[in-house]
This record gives structure tokens, sequence and C-alpha cells, in this order.
């Protein structure tokens, strides 16, 4: 009875489903999915249940795209061996910036796949694009940039070890000024403070 009570506390104070669905995805994606090069694009396949549905119980919540582009990421690390790299200069990943261009919704009940691919990086940070996807039509729902803060080393050093990275080209336009826009902002709180 211990046990249970004790269970169902954790399970209540943290957001468990989160957890086990982070271990899920990459233990999955590493056991029955083939190693990816870092110029591949990763593929997770999701569901709008009622768990991830607005207030209307139409279709997914915005908050909702952003935890499953968490779980898409943590599959591109897991597949291409990224942070295994970068835990090898004991280094760490927290995201330092995200948008998101909503296009349609994700009706409840519709599958959808969410593809990872990385864009570019520089020495502190790597960026990758995501899309969702809806399956029954193909339609790009939403697309996400990130920005990959990779902290106690050097990103470059890091992207050396994976030799198909000399094939990534230049950053698009759309990234180049969304990170023009992100500066803009951090120069704007760094005068206040």
């Amino acid at each position: 009875m211990f046990w249970i009570t004790a269970l169902l506390i954790l399970y209540i104070l943290w957001d468990a489903n989160y957890f086990i669905r982070c271990v899920f995805t990459v233990f999955l994606g590493k056991l029955f999915q083939s190693k990816k090069k870092i110029t591949d694009t990763t593929t997770i396949y999701g569901l709008c249940t009622s768990q991830d549905v607005d207030i209307f119980i139409r279709h997914m919540n915005n908050a909702r795209y952003l935890r499953e582009l968490d779980f898409a990421r943590f599959h591109f690390y897991a597949l291409t061996g990224i942070y295994e790299e970068i835990r090898k200069f004991k280094g760490g990943a927290v995201q330092g910036a995200s948008s998101i261009r909503y296009r349609r919704t994700i009706p409840i009940f519709h599958p959808y796949k969410i593809e990872t691919r990385i864009i570019s990086w520089d020495d502190k940070s790597l960026y990758l694009e995501q899309k969702f996807i809806t399956l029954s039509d193909g339609f790009v729902r939403a697309v996400a940039m990130s920005k990959q803060c990779i902290t106690n080393c050097n990103v470059i050093r890091v992207m050396e070890k994976f030799p198909e990275s000399k094939n990534i080209t230049d950053m698009p336009e759309e990234f180049s000024l969304w990170l023009k826009a992100i500066e803009v902002s951090s120069e704007k709180l760094r005068k206040k403070n």
C-alpha cells in the first residue's frame, strides 16, 4: 500500500507522462530504428487525443505542439548520436529559443508525424527545423524553428565528429531573420538591466 501511495503522490506532483514518454520515445527509437546521419531527417509519429485538445475539444492545443517538439528533439539527438558527442565534451543542451508558425490545426483523433532536421550551427548553438505533417493529406500543419544552446562545449568541435556535417549548406533566410530578431530583443533587455 505504501508503494502505491508513494507512486500516486509522485504521479500527481510530477508530470510522469512526460518522463515516461521521453524514455519510451528514445528507447524505441534506439531499439527499432537505424542510426541516422546528422544530415538526415528523423520522424516520430503521434495522434491528437483528448488529452491534447483545446477547450473546444476540436483540435490540438497550442501548448501541446511545443511539448511534442521536445519528444521529436530527444529522438533526433538519440538517433544521430549528437547528444552522446556533446556529453563526451561534458556539455549539455538547453532550449534557447523557439518559434512556431501554425498553418492549420490538427483535428482530434488525427495522426501526424513530426520531422526534425538540423539547419545550421555556430560555436554555441544548434538550429533545428521541425514540421508537423498530418498523415491523411501530407499537409504541413505547423513549422517550428529551434535554437538549442549547447553548454560547456564548442559546437563546432562537436560537429567535426560528424564528417557528413560538411554537406549542410548556409542558413535559410527565415532563420537568419529570426536570429536577428532574437538578438534585437536580447539587446533591448540588456539595456534595461
